[in-house]
This record gives structure tokens, C-alpha cells and sequence, in this order.
């Protein structure tokens, strides 16, 4: 008996244990970001200006806008939870070479920017870029992108403005739904700092949404992608990527014949 009792203790310290790790270092699993020095040079194969915006916290937010002759319009593009603008500016060079301008930030503590994340800040600065964008397009050019992580930001976004078009890459139904995936065990509702409520506000978005995800993704399960496709009222699309993973949807010919239909490319 005395050896169950001491077992039972041990599970029960290490289950405490979880839950604080959980808790305090959350932001550690969820942000990943890569840090880069400020005099840092940007090397694209597309034509790109690098600029800065400034919070209202005195955040500095560090972007890529990258500019084409004759452009079809402009795709504000939020990124994924891992890595710089380096890598994503790259990444998103996929449709500047699509004829369209591109503008990517990078996120708080994301390579050259600063500042304090939270999933507020998150939301303000989205706008900030937003309003930045509007400065040089109508809304009606303006295409919101968001890819993983940056599907909740696009997605919060778009429901509090009028975009022609929102396009998600690998989206989530929230957080909840996701950590419930990999910790069914710990009380996530009264732990998670960050909730990404994804599928309340995509009720709330007007425009056409299309969304692409994966059947064999490990990070965000295709089930809850398509949970938050069925929260959707306005226009909607479903792109399925049979063996698709996280990160390498743009490989496929199914995702790319789509996203031209989506972005009328002829």
C-alpha cells in the first residue's frame, strides 16, 4: 500500500509539474521566433523595400514590401510561429512572382522587431499594418494571408475590415482545440494565456474565404481546419491537399492550380 501511495505522489508532482511548465513557459512553445542584428541586409530575388512601423507602446515592427510593375493587388501576408523574415520574405517572394505586391512583418520578438508580445498586441498591430496598407491600395486590392500561426491574426483582422479575399493556410479552430490534441489531460481552459479564437471571428468575416490544408499534418490536425470551415457564413472554399504536411502545401500542383484560380492568375 505504502508503495502505491508513494507512486500515486509521484504521478501527482509530476502531473503539478506539467501544468506550471504549461503555464509559465506557454509563450516558449508557442513563439518561436528567430532574432536578427538591426543593420541586418534582406537578400530577395524580387524587388522589395524594407520600412518599420511604430507601435503605440513604442514597439518597433520591421516589414518587407515587396513591389511589382503592375501589380493585380497587394496580399498582406502574417507568418508562422517559427524563424524571421528571412525566411518568410522568401517564402512569400511565391507571390510577388504571381504578379501581386506582397507586405510581411515580422512579429514582437521576430528578427529585427521589439516589443512585448501578447495576443492583444498581436491584434493591434495587425490593424497598424492594415491602415499602413490602406495608405497605398484601396480595399478592395487588398488580400489578407495567413499562414498557421498568422491564420488567427488574418482571420481576427479580417473580420474587423472589409479585405476582397481571406486565404488560410493550415488554420486552426483555436487554441484550445489544437493543445487538447496533444494535452487532453491537463485543465487547458484555465491555463492557456493565449485562446486565438479563430472560430468566433471568422464569423464575422464578409468576404470570400478559402482555406488549404493538409490530410497528413502533424502540427495543426486537418479536422480542426475543417471545424473552422464549417463556422464560416460568408463565401467559402475548401482546398484539400491529399498527403499534404505543415510546411510544404506550396509543393503540391493541387495547392498551386488552386491558389491561381483564387488569385485569378491567367
Amino acid at each position: 500500500m505504502r508503495k502505491f501511495k508513494r507512486l500515486g505522489l509521484v504521478l501527482f508532482l509530476f502531473y503539478l509539474l506539467l501544468v506550471s511548465m504549461l503555464y509559465l513557459l506557454q509563450e516558449k512553445f508557442l513563439f518561436l521566433p528567430s532574432e536578427l542584428p538591426q543593420d541586418y541586409s534582406y537578400q530577395f530575388t524580387e524587388p522589395f523595400e524594407e520600412f518599420n512601423l511604430t507601435a503605440k507602446d513604442g514597439a518597433l515592427l520591421n516589414a518587407i514590401h515587396f513591389k511589382r510593375e503592375g501589380a493585380k493587388g497587394v496580399i498582406l501576408y502574417f507568418h508562422g510561429n517559427a524563424g524571421d523574415l528571412s525566411r518568410w520574405g522568401e517564402i512569400a517572394t511565391y507571390f510577388a512572382q504571381l504578379q501581386y505586391d506582397v507586405i510581411i512583418m515580422d512579429y514582437r520578438t521576430y528578427g529585427k522587431s521589439t516589443g512585448k508580445l501578447s495576443e492583444q498586441n498581436l491584434f493591434e498591430d495587425a490593424q497598424m499594418f492594415y491602415d499602413h496598407t490602406l495608405r497605398y491600395y484601396s480595399e478592395n486590392e487588398i488580400i489578407v494571408y495567413g499562414r498557421s500561426l498568422g491564420t488567427a491574426i488574418a482571420t481576427r483582422l479580417s473580420s474587423q475590415n472589409k479585405p476582397s479575399k481571406l486565404i488560410l493556410e493550415t488554420p486552426f479552430y483555436n487554441l484550445y482545440d489544437v493543445a487538447k490534441s496533444r494535452f487532453p489531460f491537463l485543465p487547458l481552459k484555465v491555463l492557456l494565456k493565449y485562446k486565438f479564437e479563430s472560430n468566433e471571428h471568422i464569423k464575422k468575416v464578409t468576404c470570400p474565404i478559402t482555406i488549404f490544408h493538409g490530410t497528413d499534418d502533424s502540427i495543426v490536425p486537418y479536422e480542426s481546419g475543417k471545424s473552422l470551415f464549417a463556422e464560416i457564413t460568408s463565401k467559402k472554399k475548401f482546398i484539400t491537399i491529399d498527403g499534404g504536411e505543415h510546411n510544404n502545401l506550396s509543393d503540391f500542383s493541387t495547392y498551386q492550380k488552386a491558389i491561381g484560380e483564387v488569385l485569378l492568375i491567367k
